[in-house]
């Protein structure tokens, strides 16, 4: 049997990725081991779900630095010891900059709560909203040097719904990321996966060229 990836995980906040992920491998549906969890934040719910988890975690708090780059090291160093092949970012609020780019070259994922390239940085939900989008989603994509730029690996259309608001467009656009960003890991860890340009290919899946329209379109007399 082959050995299991070894993952890295990075998160600020509650972790609710982290726990599907963790979910993945315990299951048996991700052929992966999360070695360390680290945090910037003290307070983060994630750190917890490591601790209950039995995984090995540290907080690595930014206020603690002088510099982003001696912060940066600092992660990278944690990472490195820990002899990660892939970092997973699951709400890791910290820009990620060239130390971890050169360390872990093609080997970060992000997940970002919109269908990009439209709507990168934050608060996206709602400028979907605003923006009047019939669909949003998510997307899974490996990390470059610009902000949500990187090679787009997965997404999940979401339908925006009339009676939408920030919190509701958020829950349902997050159930979808708990499903998405643990079979990308997968491929990854099966070694299915090969970028060619600004393209990530998936070797053996399947694909449909049916299309998603919103609202739906009235029958034809």
């Amino acid at each position: 049997m082959n050995s299991k990836l070894r993952i890295g995980v990075l998160a600020s906040g509650g972790g609710t990725n982290l726990q599907s992920i963790i979910d993945g491998c315990q299951s048996g549906r991700i052929n992966a081991e999360i070695v360390t969890v680290l945090s910037n934040n003290p307070d983060a719910g994630a750190l917890q779900r490591a601790a209950k988890a039995d995984i090995s975690y540290q907080c690595i708090n930014h206020r603690e630095f002088d510099n982003r780059d001696d912060f940066d090291s600092s992660v990278v160093a944690a990472l490195l010891d820990a002899k990660v092949e892939l970092v997973v970012l699951a709400g890791f609020m910290r820009i990620i900059g060239q130390r971890f780019l050169d360390a872990f070259p093609g080997r970060i994922m992000n997940i970002h709560p919109a269908l990009l390239p439209a709507f990168p940085g934050l608060h996206v939900q709602q400028k979907a909203l605003d923006y009047g989008a019939r669909f949003s989603g998510c997307t899974v994509h490996f990390v470059d040097g610009g902000v949500d730029t990187g090679p787009i690996i997965l997404q999940a259309v979401v339908p925006v719904l009339d009676d939408d608001d920030e919190a509701s467009l958020s829950a349902r656009i997050l159930e979808q990321e708990h499903k998405i960003y643990p079979q990308a890991i997968q491929w990854f860890a099966e070694g299915a996966i090969r970028i060619e340009g600004r393209r990530v290919i998936i070797d053996n899946t399947r694909q449909t060229p049916d299309a998603m329209i919103n609202p739906p379109l009235s029958p034809v007399p």
